[in-house]
Formats: structure tokens, sequence, C-alpha cells
């Protein structure tokens, strides 16, 4: 009787024995429900590096060749060059402060064999802070034409003759002369920006008569061509109009 009774128990005994093995095996073949931290941050750096992507992408880049028979790129930047190039010789012919010799040096004589920046005409000093002198003892015959260009001159001056003399004395620079001079600085900045938005303009203009021939996918990446470098020449606009307005103001 207990025979028979061992005898129908050892299914149980071996199905308690098989049982753990079983589930160990099963626990070390199952997928992760949720993968490790390290697998995380690697698709994460892989959807930042395609949104990156996606970024550039957004840059316009065609054949050169492709962009010269539609129009010149090299003459708009050209272009846009000279309207910033204007820019920086009316700050520098408008805006001066006036406390130094090289605050005259920009002011055009005219003479009857042309016109001449002063400091090609006289030898200019400063006798004290006050008063700055223009030697004009080398073209003497060109006195009268620097002492009537400094007076006409937006800065304000009242020269004084003394032969081949000129004395400039150099009014005080007042707050309120700085803050109208940042003003100043500002239009001519919004000045420069419509320049370079006729030129843009152009430009575009031109693109879209040379629609024969190319896609008007192809005209429409140089028309983005050239609003970047509109764009760019803007942002120096901006950028020489705050280091002017810093200097000014102090």
């Amino acid at each position: 009787m207990a025979l028979n009774h061992l005898t129908l128990l050892r299914p149980l005994l071996l199905l308690r024995q098989v049982r753990p093995a079983l589930v160990a095996a099963s626990r070390l073949q199952a997928p992760l429900s949720h993968p490790p931290a390290a697998t995380c941050s690697r698709l994460y750096a892989t959807k930042k590096a395609k949104a990156k992507t996606k970024g550039q992408a957004a840059k316009v880049n065609l054949n050169s060749a492709l962009v010269e028979d539609i129009i010149s790129l090299d003459e708009v930047r050209a272009d846009m060059a000279a309207v910033l190039s204007a820019l920086k010789d009316d700050f520098t012919r408008s805006l001066s402060i006036r406390t130094s010799p090289g605050a005259l040096d920009h002011i055009v004589v005219t003479t009857q064999s042309g016109k001449f920046p002063l400091n090609q005409l006289g030898q200019i000093s400063m006798k004290s802070p006050q008063i700055i002198m223009v030697n004009m003892s080398s073209f003497p015959e060109a006195t009268a034409a620097a002492t009537r260009a400094l007076r006409e001159s937006s800065m304000n001056l009242n020269p004084e003759v003394d032969g081949t003399i000129i004395k400039v004395p150099v009014p005080k620079v007042t707050r309120e002369h700085r803050e109208n001079l940042a003003k100043l600085a500002k239009q001519l900045s919004n000045k420069a920006k419509d320049s370079l938005r006729k030129v843009r303009s152009g430009a575009v203009t031109q693109a879209k008569r040379a629609k024969e021939g190319h896609s008007e996918d192809t005209v429409r990446l140089v028309e983005k061509q050239i609003q970047q470098l509109s764009d760019n020449f803007t942002a120096d606009i901006d950028k020489q109009l705050a280091a002017k307005t810093k200097e000014l103001l102090g």
C-alpha cells in the first residue's frame, strides 16, 4: 500500500523539481518590456541628430553654375556691401564727437583742382583740448576753401583764420548732443536698410525674369539665397549701429 502511494506521488515530485528550472529559463529568455536607460539615451540622441540634420537642410545650396544662369550673386553681394560701406562712411562723416584731430579728417574741401579730404591739404593737430589747429602752409591757396568746408560741415564748427593757420574751437560735447547723434545714427542705419531692400527687390525681380529654361523651384531657391544675403547684411548694419551708439553714448 505504501509502495503504491509513492508510485502515485512520483509525478508530483518530479513536477516540483522541474518547475523552478523552467521558470528561471523563461526569465532569461523573456524580452524586456522596458529598454535600459542607455538604450533610451541612444535613441534620444538619434532623434536630436535627425532634428539637427533637418535644420541644416533648410539652408539653400545650389549649383553655382546653375545660379549664374539666373543671376550673379557676386554682383548682388557687391551691391549690398556697397550699402554697408556707405553707412560706415556716413557714420564717420556725420557722427564724430569732435574730441580728436581725426574728427576733421573726413571733411571734404572743394578746390579748383577738385575735391580733397582736409587731411590731404593741411596738417591737423590739437593745440589744446578745446582747439584744433589746421596748418595750410603746404596749400595756402586752399585755406579759404578749407575754412568754408569746416564752417558748412554738420559738426557745428566756427573756424578762425590766422594767415595759413585755421583755428577750430571744439564745442563742448553735451549729453544732449550725444543723444542727437545717436538718433542720427539710427536714421542713417534705417536709410541703409531701405537701400538694402531695394537691392534685394531688384535682384529678386531679375531672378523671376529668368524663369524660362529653369524650374520654378530652382528660381525660388535662388530667391531664398538672395534673401539670405540681405539678412546677413541687415545683421551687419545692426552691429554697426549698436557699436556706434555705444561709442556715442559712452
